[in-house]
């Protein structure tokens, strides 16, 4: 993954930003060295954004597609309010056992659910709106995450889509089949009339929204 910024200011960011918990940092570090695709860490930036919209949205039902090793769960669940939970989707047992271990030494495990298996199915099997979803899961699927989700999103409900500039081949698209489905669906969120939307050049690219 090629980030927006430069790597300098991805660094000037980074050390701006309020720096993880020893225990995030420990997670990002056995991340990096034990699991495959460590680029798909959340990372410090990020994981503040995302601890940053729960802090302000109090929301009592959270969405999380795409779990791998748990930093953003974690982010997330460390500034739920008092009820708040939040259900995340894992295809990998792997990286869920690896969540599910730093979840439980934060003393969050409780307020997080891990369903492993195709998160379209646990889509299907929860019942009723959520009032912050985060997705971060498999590309070719987002079109569809998003189109069972929007309906779904509460009444002051945010929706956070990772990765939509993907790594600015949307501004210039190559013949891949990833870089078109972002294309295409950066287009529908643009012009659909149940959202507004806002892209934001964090990392690679984070969309947030919110129904119209």
């Amino acid at each position: 993954m090629v980030l927006i910024a430069s790597d300098e200011i991805e660094r000037y960011a980074e050390a701006h930003t309020t720096q993880p918990s020893e225990l995030l940092l420990r997670l990002a570090e056995e991340t990096r060295a034990e699991l495959r695709s460590p680029t798909m860490l959340s990372g410090a930036v990020a994981g503040r954004l995302l601890e940053l919209l729960v802090f302000a949205l109090r929301p009592q039902r959270v969405l999380e597609l795409g779990t791998y090793s748990g930093y953003s769960s974690i982010s997330m669940a460390s500034a739920l309010p008092p009820g708040g939970h939040i259900d995340t989707c894992e295809l990998d047992e792997t990286h869920a056992a690896v969540a599910r271990r730093y979840l439980d030494e934060a003393g969050l495990g409780d307020r997080v659910t891990i369903h492993v298996g195709p998160a379209r199915e646990t889509i299907a099997r929860l019942e009723g709106q959520f009032d912050l979803i985060f997705i971060d899961a498999d590309k070719m699927s987002y079109p569809a995450y998003y189109e069972a989700l929007v309906p779904r999103l509460s009444e002051r409900g945010i929706m956070v889509l990772d990765n939509t500039l993907w790594s600015g081949r949307v501004a210039e698209p190559d013949d891949s089949e990833e870089t078109r489905m972002f294309v295409e669906l950066n287009d529908r969120i643009a012009s659909d009339p149940r959202v507004v939307a806002v892209v934001l050049t964090v990392r690679d690219g984070i969309t947030l929204l919110r129904r119209a």
